[in-house]
């Protein structure tokens, strides 16, 4: 007897493609950006007005830690007061017209995961979840996936492998550009993952390595306005000084460069050409049938 499925449109069943079937229309950009499905959020700036903050509410496993220096701390924390403060700073926002979500983790929750940001970074489309360098942190990851997912984020990428990516090393030079900062908390292979999530939202990323004992690129550098940057002085490479120095100096070319990465994306990074890439990666590995 033949068990083959009929050609959609031919009595199929909704399931398959017949009556009942809705595709989906609308992009995923415009899904997000309109706040359909998911909530209206995403960033490709550093300078511009604050619209929605994630806090982490500091979790109970700060008042457990005996040994500071196990956790990449210099001392113990008074958790009511650091709770407070946490709260303090959400009620300074709310007041200045910012949308905050407490994030409030769970008792057994890793300590350092009151840092948010360097658990995933924001894209227009949504978020990258970063992977931790440390082995203190690493987990932390999967907390901060679930209160993305909560919060209706979307995560448009997540780095994996032997990749470590920390959200405090990726930064919006302008709103076609980010600056990846390589270093011991941020490796290559993570580096070329988010430049690869951007890529595909066509904006282009430069990678310019840290100083030894640099913790992250924010701090080092800090944009305060359009072609304004802050930096310590001794903490920049060479090469980050010369990339910030260049490109704040010459927005039009970083303007051009992402509109460059958007062009390719869109003509070479579509559905049709990953399933051609699998296709491809199949026959080399299985040889033709």
């Amino acid at each position: 007897m033949d068990m083959g499925q009929k050609t959609p449109g031919f009595d199929a069943v909704s399931n398959l493609g017949g009556k009942g079937w809705i595709p989906r229309a609308e992009s995923h950009a415009s899904e997000v950006s309109e706040g359909r499905r998911w909530l209206c959020c995403g960033c490709s700036s550093e300078i511009m007005p604050l619209r929605s903050v994630l806090i982490a509410s500091p979790p109970a496993s700060l008042a457990t830690i005996e040994r500071p220096e196990d956790y990449l701390m210099v001392e113990r924390v008074d958790l009511a007061r650091m709770r407070a403060q946490a709260r303090a700073v959400a009620a300074t926002y709310r007041r200045n017209g910012v949308d905050v979500t407490m994030v409030r983790p769970p008792p057994y929750a890793p300590p350092n995961i009151i840092f948010l940001r360097d658990l995933f970074f924001m894209t227009p489309a949504g978020a990258v979840l970063a992977r931790m360098a440390s082995e203190q942190r690493a987990g932390e990851e999967r907390h901060a996936a679930e209160a993305l997912a909560r919060a209706g984020i979307p995560i448009v990428g997540t780095v994996t492998g032997t990749g470590t990516f920390e959200g405090g090393d990726a930064l919006w030079l302008d709103r076609n550009t980010v600056v990846i900062g390589v270093g011991f908390r941020t490796n290559k292979h993570g580096a070329d993952t988010v430049a690869g999530v951007l890529r595909d939202q066509g904006v282009a990323a430069v990678q310019v390595p840290l100083e030894p004992g640099v913790q992250h690129l924010l701090g080092t550098a800090v944009l305060l306005d359009h072609g304004v940057a802050a930096i310590h002085r001794a903490a920049v490479h060479p090469e980050l000084r010369r990339q910030l120095t260049y490109y704040l100096a010459h927005p039009d070319e970083a303007r051009a460069i992402g509109d460059n990465a958007r062009r390719r994306a869109l003509a070479e990074h579509t559905t049709r050409h990953r399933i051609e890439e699998m296709l491809a990666a199949m026959r080399d590995r299985c040889g033709r049938r």
